[in-house]
């Protein structure tokens, strides 16, 4: 199986060692971050530090001022984490070493751009602001991150794009010092603290027929048994349907959007790549999708192992099917597992296999994925 890791900038700019190192865990690509979320990582190997503060969410390269010029929202320029053309400088240096470069793009995930543009953020229904989490239903969010999906994908040297994050956002959210784990949510409560009342999407329930304050209503009651540790929510009943007709459909036309606006910019041979679930109400990096719709418009997706299958029943011969490993130990990776895991994988359908996350991984971790990768040649 063709095998790619996931890579940032400041892993690569500065440590002369990493791109021979990569290439010699046997990958062929990097999937290396052009724009990213606000971040602290850790850097185990790098000669000049050990921990980088992504502060903001930010491109990690310098940014078209005239593409961005009469813009209200536009993307932040990374500070001293990642300077000048960082995503450029790496690149160089991983394409110098043999290594095929593909842009990470992560979109409707910014706190930097709610806390600035609160009207920006996904509404709950009880009325908080999540500024984490940019309405992908409202015009100007819409247009933003088409246009930053088109920049921060065909950079120079690129030979494709994986887009994390084109979709809706939610609750979920690994934010400082986080305090929300005192009430357990599934995935069901998740998803119901995660719809939005933001104008917007009022105006889009109201259009599926409806009420945008009685749904809220009944949300907030389908979620009062979770709060008082009496159970898990209760259906919305007459309001499911609507509820998902719209964010279903919301999610892809910005999809249809972004990956229209990229193939414009790219040139040809440029492969597109989603980060998906095949849940189409699932929030978050992986954002939910129809797979028979998402297939017919990108090159593939990037999905968890375990959601293979779903894509694999609607993929064509060229379909990409990446399946994403996470093999950093100390994050709940399984690198010692990596060559049975990818077996099971490539049996559900997948052709790719993505590995999270070689900067951050140790060298116990990078030595267990060598041996893998060599087993699985």
């Amino acid at each position: 199986m063709r095998a790619g890791t996931f890579v940032y900038p400041w892993d690569v700019v500065g440590d002369p060692a990493a791109p021979g190192l990569l290439a010699g865990l046997g990958v062929e690509t990097v999937t290396l971050a052009s724009a990213y979320h606000s971040t602290r990582a850790l850097t185990p190997r790098h000669p000049a530090h050990r921990i980088v503060t992504a502060e903001h969410a930010a491109v990690l390269y310098p940014p078209d001022p005239d593409r961005w010029s009469g813009h209200t929202l536009r993307p932040y320029p990374a500070g001293e984490w990642a300077p000048g053309d960082s995503y450029g400088e790496a690149a160089r240096a991983l394409a110098d070493a043999g290594l095929e470069v593909h842009s990470w793009v992560v979109l409707a995930h910014s706190s930097r751009l709610g806390g600035e543009h609160p009207a920006t953020s996904v509404v709950n229904a009880y009325g908080d602001r999540y500024p984490w989490a940019p309405c992908i239903a409202r015009p100007a969010v819409r247009a933003h991150l088409v246009e930053l999906a088109a920049e921060a994908a065909v950079r120079p040297g690129a030979a494709g794009t994986e887009l994390e994050s084109c979709g809706w956002y939610g609750l979920a959210h690994l934010h400082a010092h986080d305090k929300t784990a005192g009430v357990p949510l599934g995935d069901r409560e998740q998803y119901l603290m995660s719809l939005c009342f933001c104008p917007s999407c009022r105006e889009g329930y109201a259009a599926e027929g409806a009420d945008p304050d009685e749904l809220a209503a009944s949300v907030r009651g389908a979620l009062a048994p979770v709060w008082s540790g009496g159970g898990s929510a209760r259906p919305l009943d007459r309001f499911e349907d609507a509820v998902l007709s719209w964010r279903t459909r919301t999610a892809r036309s910005l999809q249809e959007d972004v990956v229209r606006a990229v193939r414009a910019a790219a040139p040809p041979g440029f492969r597109v790549l989603l980060h998906a679930d095949p849940d189409p109400a699932r929030c978050g990096a992986n954002a939910g999708v129809d797979p028979a719709h998402v297939l017919g418009l990108a090159d593939g997706v990037v999905t968890p192992a375990a959601s293979v299958a779903p894509f694999a029943a609607h993929a064509g011969a060229a379909t990409v099917l990446a399946a994403n490993l996470p093999v950093v130990a100390g994050m709940g990776g399984s690198p010692r597992t990596l060559a049975d895991d990818a077996k099971r994988a490539a049996e559900a359908g997948a052709g790719e296999l993505r590995l999270y996350h070689a900067g951050l991984a140790s060298d116990a971790d990078l030595a267990a994925v060598r041996e893998a990768l060599r087993t699985l040649s």
